[in-house]
């Protein structure tokens, strides 16, 4: 049975538009309150704790180009006001992420109202005659909008911080589509896509008339629109493909075909395209984000494009039963066709059938063409940074699903559907809540990543990572050594396994055995030369193999401090080598002035040499207020000041701090004893 067409509407309520936004509001931060509380995560490290370009405002523009960071300057930047805020405390940054969520669905449910109310209403053949009044047009968008911010597919996009590069991305494409649509709307254009009925139509001399009336906004949504564009041109490339959906949106809702669109909008479709100018420069060096195929390396065009048939499937599986969710579905990459015949032809049908949708039921073919064309970018033949699944990907295309899901049941329910809406809603905000629950430490992603994907390298090497932390050091070896098992040339997992042997005397040749295998995969690996060098050094006649690996170290990595006070520990034991350990323990210091272990090498060496006591004892003195409990340092600067008339009472206290600290010190007690008899004969003593 049709559905009778609604009389027209007498225009929008704004307060019934401004009680749907503070329900989305309302909804977002009921799903995300508990999500405050997760650590910085994966690649959270090189964004945001391991980036000094977030340390200063000047540097924020100039990401490094190593990291998640690399190519968008405006991501980096909002991390940058992040720490000028709140520093390195992980709940401003979730803040932050959930912020920009609200932002992107209160765009979305404009998006949505605008088109049902102003577009869909002009077009009741195309969904079986409905017609939209104002008020069902604004529930509806609210429907699609709720449902779409409290989805739990999206807490990967939300709840994990580095991936505010695909929210805030989302933003800006949402908002470049939204301009458009508000120009048009305030031009007063209606004329009409495939199937509009001709007494909906406007003459082109209405819409000059109209589009005089209001000039300003006429040019100011429009340059809205592009700055968007660009906005999120410096956020995340996947916006490349928002010139492409606008256009189609205009054929589609607004202009009735391609030529009229390009006809009637044609410098705004120059300057939208422009934006891709900035986007190719910032694109360059992709090659040192993980994107594109390693040299050598078994991923291909074919494997991935394999791969994402079985991606794009499995997404809109998670897009109707979001279950089970994954943070990290690891490298694993389909290498053989029969593999994804089923998904390939699933995926087929989906794409002709938008394909034939865009010609004969233009809004179908948009719905599908916006999951489709979102996802290219990454789902299609070139790899992206070693994932060819990652939930984050959705956070856009889920829109189209959620927006047909909503109208189909409206289609078939009526306005009864508003309460199974509401229940849905209800319903997946819960699963969001639950989901949350695993991003609040590092143990537990790992712990549900590993168990959902046991095949999973990756996974297993960060679990061990994360048990690492904890001081738990045999679950982490065995994490080490399983991610081994599943790859035997994962660099990272010999490299940490290397590093918790090293800790076990007895072990070091084992150690010294993973960080060789560890350098023979990425000889250029600073970090493993020093771990290497670090367990050499306890071989008298291995030193010198020690000192070229520390030297390769500094060379690959000028900064690292590390390396150079390991590099100055061993040449102040060789003969003659003081002056050019006190210079590299110096060069430590410059890089990284907290050392503290750099500081006590550096006064120890400074102790050795006529006439340095003095900065001997500014250097233990900055080493134990950086590290209070080094009883060493308490120790030898006891000694030294035992030397100067007048400062026993200063070495005494030093060195009963040392014995509080380790009471079984022989030098501490010595010396103790050595200061007291020395300070009672000098009160003894006649004046």
């Amino acid at each position: 049975m049709s559905k009778k067409s609604a009389p027209p509407s007498s225009g929008p309520n704004p307060f019934f538009i401004s009680l749907a936004g503070g329900i989305i509001v309302l909804a977002a931060l009921a799903a995300y309150a508990n999500s405050f509380s997760g650590p910085f995560l994966f690649d959270d490290v090189g964004s945001i704790t391991n980036n000094p370009t977030i340390l200063h405002f000047g540097s924020a523009l100039s990401p490094p180009t190593n990291a998640g960071t690399g190519g968008r300057p405006l991501f980096n930047l909002t991390f940058a006001l992040n720490y000028a805020l709140g520093g390195m405390d992980a709940r401003g940054y979730h803040a932050f992420n959930l912020l920009i969520h609200m932002l992107a669905g209160l765009t979305l449910f404009g998006v949505v109202r605008r088109t049902l109310a102003s577009r869909l209403a002009t077009r009741g053949s195309e969904i079986s005659n409905l017609r939209f009044e104002m008020p069902e047009a604004t529930l509806l968008a609210l429907a699609v909008a709720v449902i779409w911010v409290v989805h739990p597919l999206q807490t990967e996009a939300v709840a994990y911080i580095s991936q505010r590069a695909e929210s805030l991305m989302g933003l800006f494409y949402l908002l470049t589509l939204y301009c458009f649509v508000r120009s048009a709307d305030e031009t007063g254009e209606r004329r009409g896509a495939r199937g509009q009925r001709p007494e909906n139509r406007q003459s082109e001399d209405e819409v000059q008339k109209q589009t005089k009336r209001v000039p300003l906004a006429f040019c100011l949504w429009p340059l809205a629109s592009i700055l968007a564009c660009l906005l999120g041109v410096l956020t995340k490339e996947i916006i490349v493909t928002a010139p492409v959906m606008v256009f189609l949106y205009d054929r589609t809702f607004v202009a009735g075909s391609f030529r009229e669109a390009w006809r009637l909008r044609w410098k705004y479709y120059l300057g939208l395209a422009g934006t891709w100018l900035l986007l190719a420069h910032e694109m360059t060096g992709l090659g040192q984000r993980a994107v594109g195929f390693d040299e050598g390396g078994t991923d291909t065009w074919w494997t991935y494009a394999l791969t994402s048939c079985r991606s794009a499937v499995l997404y809109l599986k998670l897009a109707i039963w979001p279950h089970p969710l994954v943070f990290d579905y690891g490298h694993y990459m389909i290498q053989h066709a029969s593999e994804a015949v089923p998904y390939a032809l699933i995926l087929a049908a989906l794409l002709l059938g938008t394909v034939m949708a865009l010609w004969r039921w233009p809004v179908a073919g948009f719905a599908g063409a916006w999951f489709f064309l979102i996802l290219a970018p990454t789902t299609s033949v070139v790899p992206i940074g070693g994932q060819p699944m990652a939930e984050h990907r959705m956070y856009l295309p889920l829109a189209a699903v959620v927006g047909w899901v909503v109208l189909g049941l409206y289609k078939w329910m009526g306005r009864r559907s508003l309460v199974l809406f509401a229940a849905m809603a209800v319903g997946l905000g819960c699963l969001t809540i639950h989901r949350n629950k695993v991003y609040h430490s590092r143990l537990a992603i790992w712990t549900d990543t590993v168990a959902k994907q046991p095949d999973n390298a990756r996974a297993h090497n960060d679990l061990g990572n994360a048990y690492l932390a904890l001081g738990r050091l045999p679950e982490a070896t065995t994490e080490f050594q399983a991610a081994l098992r599943i790859y035997p040339d994962y660099m990272d997992a010999h490299y940490n396994l290397g590093g918790i042997l090293a800790k076990t005397p007895a072990r070091w040749p084992e150690a010294i055995s993973h960080l060789e295998a560890a350098l023979q995969i990425d000889p250029d690996n600073a970090e493993a030369h020093n771990a290497l060098a670090g367990v050499l050094m306890n071989f008298p006649d291995r030193l010198p193999e020690a000192m070229g690996h520390l030297n390769e170290a500094v060379r690959i990595k000028p900064d690292f401090a590390d390396a150079h006070n390991n590099l100055a520990i061993i040449l102040a034991g060789t003969v003659g080598g003081l002056p050019d350990a006190i210079s590299e323990y110096e060069t430590a210091l410059r890089i990284k002035p907290d050392f503290a272990m750099a500081h006590y090498n550096l006064a120890t060496a400074l102790s050795q040499t006529p006439g340095r006591q003095s900065d001997a004892i500014t250097e233990y003195q900055a080493a134990l207020r950086l590290k209070p409990d080094l009883a060493q340092a308490h120790t030898n600067l006891g000694i030294i000041l035992a030397n100067i008339p007048g400062r026993l009472p200063e070495a005494i206290q030093h060195f009963e701090a040392a014995l509080q600290l380790e009471p079984d010190s022989p030098s501490a007690q010595e010396n103790l004893g050595m200061a007291r008899h020395a300070l009672e004969e000098s009160q003894a003593a006649p004046h």
